[in-house]
């Protein structure tokens, strides 16, 4: 039996389906509901589920260690002896616990200045970036570098109060541009953190839902972008990523208005 490609009329590819699944998870909706409502009255006892359960709970073997926290473990380890940018990059690059670096083309550690008083974190390179090796270069990057430009910051700037300091919760391109995984995540988090304590930013930009799930533990982008929060002991802005204003221009407006909020923020002494 074959697919209906077709939702209510409209051609449905995977691409579109792709689009749509990001724009609910950036309007805030983190649980999936299914076609049919379920009768909880019908539903079996939790005490009968408990007494059910007891028996083979009592003969269970105690379960080993999970391996994702082993290696979160030797993320940190790895992560905390670097001493410098250039030994993270290395340590991170060498990291061979996560299964996206035999999938990607190229490690993408940063792009900037690291001596820059601004941070951007956004979620993973692209194909574009993932060919290059640097982050944020795709179309996103290049309006990215307009907004930042509007309020006199740039990434080629050498002047550290001008300057813009850029990486990625992840170095490597998940397949497909898919959303990172939570253990993905996970692994990745002691070399981001240890990456902001060695660049010593004032203030971070959190580009879209993955930092902030990584950084503050909350999502829905719609909703958290404009109201400065902290990660990592520092300023942090959330604010909707390049490709999602794209993808939605009338969303400029409210970009606009959070670059103004972190301009802002800088000619007030940053980390105040």
């Amino acid at each position: 039996m074959t697919a209906d490609p077709t939702y209510r009329g409209f051609a449905l590819d995977a691409e579109t389906a792709l689009a749509l699944l990001q724009w609910q998870a950036e309007m805030g909706a983190d649980e999936p509901c299914l076609d049919a409502a379920i009768d909880r009255y019908d539903l079996p006892d939790r005490a009968e589920i408990a007494s059910a359960a007891k028996p083979a709970a009592q003969t269970a073997a105690p379960k080993p260690r999970d391996e994702a926290e082993d290696l979160t473990a030797r993320a940190e380890t790895m992560a905390g002896a670097a001493a410098s940018l250039t030994a993270l990059a290395e340590a991170q690059e060498a990291f061979d616990g996560i299964e996206l670096r035999k999938g990607a083309r190229n490690f993408c550690f940063a792009d900037g200045n690291p001596a820059a008083r601004v941070m951007i974190v956004g979620e993973a390179p692209g194909e574009e970036e993932d060919r290059v090796g640097r982050p944020f270069v795709g179309r996103a990057g290049q309006l990215l570098d307009r907004m930042f430009d509007a309020i006199g910051l740039s990434r080629m700037a050498v002047d550290a109060e001008k300057a813009l300091y850029i990486t990625n919760v992840l170095p490597w391109r998940p397949p497909g541009n898919r959303r990172p995984e939570p253990a993905e995540i996970a692994m990745m988090l002691p070399f981001l953190r240890r990456h902001v304590e060695l660049a010593q930013p004032d203030l971070l930009v959190l580009m879209g839902n993955t930092p902030c799930i990584a950084l503050l533990n909350q999502q829905g982008i719609l909703k958290l972008r404009g109201t400065w929060a902290t990660a990592f002991g520092l300023p942090a802005l959330p604010m909707t990523h390049p490709a999602y204003l794209l993808r939605t221009p009338l969303a400029k407006r409210e970009a606009w208005a959070d670059l103004l909020s972190l301009s802002a923020r800088l000619e007030g002494g940053g980390a105040s």
